[in-house]
């Protein structure tokens, strides 16, 4: 059972660490401007650094307490200004951003599971925490 939070730290981290990437590309930083993100050429890529750290921070379990606090800290603007699906016409684009929505949601539920509990047995955290 000790190896559950591992398992859960790499599943909840990976989109994170994934798309963290993501926001380096032209693309991405041209989809955030044209969705409002304001000086979206340096918010963005920034955007990509905390979601980036804040994934490594939680799969390793180091600091994974401040690496919860990074991605709420990523998902609270993000969820809200991309997702605003109450402001979408279109039926088919409504649905879409409202299930993106709730997933946000849900994955900020997560982050502030583990910004509260930390990262568990199998962990940097706890490695350090056992030599001291």
């Amino acid at each position: 059972m000790k190896y559950v939070p591992l398992l859960g730290r790499l599943l909840f981290s990976t989109i994170f660490l994934d798309s963290g990437f993501k926001h380096f590309a032209s693309g991405t930083i041209n989809y955030g401007a044209s969705a409002g993100v304001p000086m979206a050429s340096f918010s963005v890529p920034l955007a990509g650094i905390i979601a980036i750290v804040g994934a490594l921070s939680i799969i390793l379990g180091y600091k994974a307490k401040w690496g919860g606090w990074l991605i709420v800290l990523l998902l609270v603007p993000v969820t809200f200004m991309m997702h605003a699906y109450w402001n979408v016409q279109d039926p088919m684009q409504h649905q879409i951003q409202m299930a993106m929505f709730m997933k946000n949601m849900s994955m900020l539920g997560g982050a502030l599971m583990i910004a509260y509990f930390g990262s568990g047995p199998v962990s940097l955290d706890e490695s350090i925490k056992l030599k001291k």
